[in-house]
């Protein structure tokens, strides 16, 4: 582990709610922009006759954006400092979202993805960042919770925006930027107390990946099921026999799940020196519903309890992974190590959606299920490996 850099906050066993309040609004930010953002720019190309191929691969950029952007954003705070960085994100990611409404040019949609996509990328990596380095090592867990807890708040209000706003006019684009310049005045308020990288990473951001593999292929598997399952289910319950209404609810209760056990879940995570095996109950938790779904869609409740308590762990892989980061690397390495947790996740949700679905092409409607159990099982078989290997490790 490495030790604490020059001018980082030391950690402390008080909140300190400046500091959490403008990381949480970051994340809200970014929840919300997502959110909004993703449903909203289809279904403008939709309209404007854009086939859906071309929809999925302008859509795909946000998840090659948050790769670039991960390469880059903890070498850029380091040079300029993590909240001005973070103040600038908030400027690019507003204006572009501003872009999408003023260039009816759909190939010039492309490079304004990646601005998008990458500012608000910077984003999640420094707000984890700033509320890992300062969080009471005590409360790590109860802190992420409540960071993760308004992230998934961030996701289910983005489509509620939608839902009242509609895709025509400025308005919805007005609503969205300005949700997003917000974020920038809790960031300021506390731009003095954001932690600070003083020394290079002495790794490249990418070799975090294998320094911290249970943490970041936990949240692997989250962007995996997460996007994946959000983008399959409706189509999965509907072949299944359910209304699109039913299937709609059943996601919204695994949503439910995603937002109320993040909390929980992080407290509980204090109390557990290794979180590797919370992390592994998680995961066999989400092993055995996943198996378990083609056996329930016969009883819609029975369904709908299975996948509140499956949201609730799937959410769970974030937060107590995201946790386990903190307590392992400080400083300039966690900065690193958060930059490789965001690219994990992005690699995660665009290998989900296209795992997920190949596998109901070629197995049928029960392969959503079963694609889902083999990214379950294969974080038990790492998760199980890296415990026999080093038991004593936290």
């Amino acid at each position: 582990m490495s030790q604490p850099t020059p001018g980082c906050p030391a950690p402390v066993d008080e909140i300190h709610w400046p500091s959490l309040i403008a990381a949480v609004s970051a994340i809200s930010a970014v929840g919300i922009a997502i959110g909004l953002g993703l449903p909203l720019l289809s279904s403008i190309m939709e309209k404007r006759g854009i086939s859906s191929t071309l929809i999925g691969l302008n859509s795909a950029m946000a998840g090659v954006a948050s790769m670039v952007a991960a390469s880059f954003t903890t070498k850029f705070a380091h040079r300029h400092g993590v909240a001005p960085t973070m103040l600038w994100a908030v400027l690019l990611a507003a204006i572009s979202a501003f872009g999408f409404y003023y260039i009816t040019n759909f190939w010039l949609w492309f490079p304004l993805r990646v601005v998008f996509h990458g500012a608000i990328t910077v984003l999640f990596i420094l707000s984890e960042f700033w509320i890992n380095a300062t969080a009471p090592p005590a409360k790590r867990g109860f802190v992420l919770g409540i960071y993760g807890t308004v992230l998934s708040l961030g996701f289910l209000s983005g489509p509620l925006l939608f839902s009242i706003l509609g895709s025509e006019g400025v308005l919805p684009f007005v609503v969205g930027a300005g949700v997003i310049l917000l974020a920038a005045v809790p960031i300021f308020i506390a731009r003095d107390e954001s932690p600070v990288i003083d020394e290079k990473p002495d790794r490249h951001f990418m070799r975090y990946i294998f320094l911290v593999p249970t943490a970041t292929a936990a949240v692997f598997i989250f962007g995996a099921v997460e996007s994946g399952g959000l983008s399959l289910f409706t189509v999965y319950g509907t072949r299944s026999g359910f209304t699109e209404s039913q299937a709609a609810l059943l996601l919204t209760v695994m949503g439910v799940g995603n937002f109320i056990f993040q909390i929980p879940l992080g407290m509980l995570s204090d109390k557990i020196k290794d979180k590797r095996t919370l992390l592994s109950a998680m995961t066999v938790i989400g092993l055995i519903g996943a198996l378990c779904l083609p056996m329930l869609v016969e009883s819609w409740f029975l369904m709908a309890v299975v996948l509140l308590f499956w949201g609730g762990c799937v959410s769970g892989l974030y937060t107590v992974g995201l946790s386990h980061l903190g307590s392992r690397l400080q400083g300039s390495d966690l900065a690193a190590a958060n930059a490789a947790f965001v690219f994990s996740y992005a690699v995660g949700t665009v290998a989900g959606p296209q795992v997920i679905g190949a596998s109901m092409d070629v197995a049928g409607n029960n392969g959503f299920a079963w694609a889902i159990a083999g990214f379950f099982g294969l974080y038990v078989a790492l998760s199980v490996v890296r415990i026999v290997l080093n038991p004593k490790r936290p």
